[in-house]
């Protein structure tokens, strides 16, 4: 498989407050997807708060879907996510094709809600959905935060891993890979896997987020460990680490989700300037998808 990280907060919506995406436009988004792009599998991230309507919607449309079950800490909202999850992967069996606990919950809050993630397993198997289930984290935390990576106590409990890597961030925050420049994001991208394989035998590991800013003016990562610029924003940059990494998982027959489809004007105060320039398509009306970026081949 490969996908393309779907959210349908464009323009000026956040998932933080306001209005929900509605159905006419998260149709619009998945006409456009549809051909616009050569994806026909998405990642969601939530089910509640109008995104349920991406299901239907992508089923019309013949995209398939891995679907997130968004997890936070308010277990209230956790268990109507898992509810909803649990109706929704039973409605759509043939359009729905993988279901995840959550995303980056140990990124998010550490260890503290290791037991929503688990509640949540638990529950899809109780409620025996057709799915393979599964939990997405960063590579990191797939490895326990150790190297060489060894698994967690997440690691039996899933029948696929997936792996979300960003170079572009490691970057700025990691010790151990502090500068990696877009040409050798592909590799980096492979090698991560290829540790996360390693401890993980027997399951299937999916790289469901990877991919590289393109600015509409220069964007530098700067390092803080360090101290020098190792990532320069582009959309020259943005093509040759989506391309190049799909090109490295096919030859592998690994499944890879690029993030994103469409910029997302709120990341900015989540991820500071770059965080609005991941999409391959437009954050603002008519949401165009930028072709001349995705001529990939998937």
């Amino acid at each position: 498989m490969q996908c393309v990280a779907f959210s349908p907060y464009v323009n000026t919506l956040t998932p933080n407050n306001g209005p929900a995406p509605s159905a006419a436009l998260i149709d619009t988004l998945l006409e456009n997807i549809a051909t616009q792009t050569p994806f026909r599998c998405i990642m969601t991230y939530g089910v509640l708060n109008g995104l349920e309507t991406i299901f239907p919607i992508a089923k019309k449309r013949g995209i398939k879907v891995i679907a997130i079950l968004w997890l936070d800490k308010d277990k209230t909202l956790n268990t109507d996510s898992i509810s909803h999850g649990i109706a929704l992967a039973r409605a759509y069996p043939d359009t729905i094709i993988r279901l995840s606990c959550g995303s980056e919950m140990r990124t998010r809050h550490d260890y503290a809600f290791d037991s929503e993630t688990e509640r949540c397993l638990n529950a899809l198997r109780e409620a025996k959905v057709p799915q393979p289930i599964g939990v997405i984290d960063t590579w990191w935390e797939w490895c326990n935060r150790e190297q060489p990576c060894h698994p967690t106590r997440f690691s039996a409990q899933v029948d696929w891993v997936g792996i979300n890597i960003f170079p572009w961030w490691e970057n700025r925050y990691s010790g151990l890979f502090p500068c990696v420049e877009a040409n050798d994001a592909a590799d980096f991208h492979l090698a991560r896997w290829q540790e996360v394989k390693n401890s993980h035998p027997s399951k299937e590991v999916i790289v469901t987020e990877f991919g590289w800013p393109s600015a509409t003016r220069e964007l530098t990562q700067k390092s803080t460990q360090a101290n020098n610029i190792c990532g320069q924003a582009s959309a020259k940059n943005q093509h040759e680490v989506v391309a190049q990494t799909f090109k490295k998982l096919q030859k592998k027959a690994v499944s890879g989700v690029v993030f994103e489809a469409f910029s997302e004007n709120w990341k900015p105060n989540e991820e500071g300037e770059a965080g609005r320039y991941w999409g391959l398509c437009d954050s603002f009306p008519p949401y165009t998808c930028h072709t001349s970026l995705l001529h990939l081949n998937p």
